[in-house]
């Protein structure tokens, strides 16, 4: 139940074409995307990168290693993710002669991108609870699940509302949105299932998945957050949604 969480937040993001008209302004995007970049910091930290380095504590002074392998590693894999899969940047404007379907299509592969690492997040936490040895508590792994489910929000709305003001019908655009998500619970349980079958990975399967949310955060959402005038609201959100995190996975993890 817990890995479908997320899979849920970016559905209902989705769903905002039923409710509002044919677009998303930019003031409200840069707010969105400001307070799931914070979520997203604090979640790659707290939930993530802190876990790592406690449970690999019997490295002595290099405990260090499995958090800083597996964060580099990470940004390495969304990297090459990158470079070979072809998609829209998220801040990208809609210019040239490309065909309607070729963006929607690329679009779509960004946001599903994305959607990889924090379904591995979710994933490697669930599992580090399950094995017991990570210090990892259920709690834990639900308040990230959460978390990721909060900022999936308005990427589920990032793909369907361009698509309605394209002039798409509404339950099509929302399915579009739907599908985005559902690499979430997918990769959450291929994560599960490798993270358990070899137990001693956890700590840099961890980093791997705060390695590879950070390289989504800078390479897209603050780029996004900052373009253009005003963007002092998608800063000050993004203050919002790292203390938001950073409260519920101390306080109640």
């Amino acid at each position: 139940m817990g890995i479908l969480i997320p899979f849920l937040g970016t559905s209902l993001g989705a769903a905002m074409v039923f409710i509002l008209q044919t677009q998303i302004s930019d003031q409200l995007r840069k707010v969105l995307t400001g307070f799931a970049a914070g979520v997203m910091v604090a979640a790659s930290f707290w939930s993530l990168l802190q876990p790592a380095l406690e449970s690999s504590a019997s490295f002595g002074r290099l405990s260090f290693l499995p958090a800083a392998a597996g964060f580099l590693a990470g940004v390495g894999f969304l990297l090459l993710l990158d470079v070979i899969i072809p998609h829209m940047h998220m801040d990208s404007q809609t210019e040239g002669p490309e065909s309607a379907l070729r963006r929607t299509t690329k679009l779509i592969l960004a946001v599903t991108l994305h959607n990889i690492p924090e379904g591995m997040a979710v994933g490697v936490v669930y599992a580090g609870w399950l094995s017991g040895e990570s210090g990892v508590t259920q709690a834990a792994a639900l308040i990230l699940a959460v978390g990721i489910a909060i900022q999936n929000f308005p990427e589920g709305a990032i793909v369907s509302m361009p698509l309605l003001a394209e002039g798409m019908p509404r339950g099509k655009t929302f399915l579009y949105g739907v599908l985005s998500g559902e690499v979430e619970p997918v990769a959450s349980v291929v994560t599960i299932l490798a993270a358990a079958a070899v137990g001693k990975i956890l700590p840099w399967a961890l980093a791997f998945a705060a390695g590879a949310m950070m390289y989504v955060v800078v390479e897209e959402l603050i780029p996004e957050m900052s373009e253009g005038k005003h963007s002092n609201a998608g800063t000050i959100c993004f203050s919002l949604g790292f203390v938001l995190m950073m409260v519920l996975d101390v306080a109640l993890g």
